[in-house]
């Protein structure tokens, strides 16, 4: 009969520990998954969940369940899920409760560094520079040149203060060395018909948002914000490279997948996997370039980059709006 030493049975125990550990990662899910997203059902942010929840669910083998918890441009839906069971409470979220709401909120009640582990990046968005179809300036150029000429005499419109619409403005003007008066209104709906009505010279904003008044013949795109060609509106230029505006100037609203920093390495790297495969569906792409969103995917890594990058520079534009 083999006898087995301390050692042998301690290596034995390690290898059967080890296994053990593997076949619970395997078996998660066992239990409904709940996803949180901080703004109400039927809005951009909740849709763009729902594409991706739907088919997740089959991948997982569990219902995933969309948690709407609107409030604070999103800020309630990330406290909720970091309040979710671990393990099991996961979030989307648009670039705003990640970026600039620590920044421009007193107190989010997190810390996105330590707080929060990035997923993948699902979506971006553009926003293009619009204005009245009458409007003089036709291009970039024409526009940054009427700028300059009188200071502070375009008026530009956005869905409120410190919002993307407002901040990607700032970054262009600061760009483009102009100078333009900032009015806050509560929706794109009244951005454009302020546009329309001649209240206001301009706006930055979805491109899905200004479409049906360009096609009407109401309104005009001078420019777009991505750093290429954006599907949905393609004949649309981007900013970039036009007249004084660096070649690398860009600036986008982006939607993302994310968990507690707690998680499970493993859980996180099954999730990433799995959004990626859903994003490369064809159908899913077409129903997000509907929406005015461009799929994206990627490793945690590259949403983490994203995350620096972006709160550095708004960060930068909030430094010079409290300035002003």
């Amino acid at each position: 009969m083999k006898h087995f030493d301390s050692r042998t049975a301690l290596a034995m125990s390690l290898v059967l520990s080890g296994a053990g550990m593997a076949q619970a990662q395997d078996a998660w899910p066992t239990e409904p998954v709940h996803v949180y997203v901080g703004f109400p059902a039927g809005s951009s942010p909740d849709v763009l969940a729902r594409l991706i929840t739907e088919p997740l669910a089959e991948k997982l083998g569990q219902p995933v369940v969309v948690e709407n918890k609107p409030g604070a441009g999103g800020v309630i839906g990330v406290q909720q899920m970091l309040a979710g069971k671990e393990n099991y409470a996961f979030g989307t979220t648009i670039n705003g409760p990640l970026t600039t709401s620590p920044r421009l909120t007193a107190d989010v009640g997190y810390d996105v560094a330590a707080d929060i582990a990035p997923v993948t990046l699902i979506a971006t968005s553009p926003l293009v520079l619009a204005m009245a179809a009458d409007a003089a300036p036709g291009d970039v150029a024409g526009f940054i040149d009427a700028a300059k000429a009188e200071p502070d005499a375009i008026a530009y419109g956005s869905v409120g203060q410190g919002s993307g619409a407002h901040l990607t403005a700032e970054l262009f003007a600061d760009a483009a060395g102009i100078q333009m008066l900032h009015v806050p209104f509560a929706s794109y709906a009244e951005v454009t018909t302020s546009i329309i009505g001649g209240e206001i010279d301009a706006g930055f904003m979805a491109p899905s948002a200004a479409l049906p008044q360009v096609e009407a013949g109401k309104m005009k795109m001078l420019g777009i914000t991505s750093s290429e060609p954006f599907a949905q509106v393609p004949d649309v230029p981007v900013i970039a490279g036009q007249a004084d505006i660096p070649d690398d100037f860009r600036a986008e609203l982006w939607n993302a997948f994310i968990a507690p920093a707690g998680t499970d390495p493993a859980i996180i790297e099954r999730l990433n996997a799995e959004v990626n495969e859903i994003l490369k569906d064809p159908a899913v792409q077409e129903q997000m370039l509907t929406m005015g969103w461009q799929a994206q995917g990627g490793s945690a890594d590259d949403l983490s980059q994203r995350i620096s990058d972006d709160t550095e520079t708004w960060g930068a534009v909030i430094d010079r709006v409290e300035a002003q």
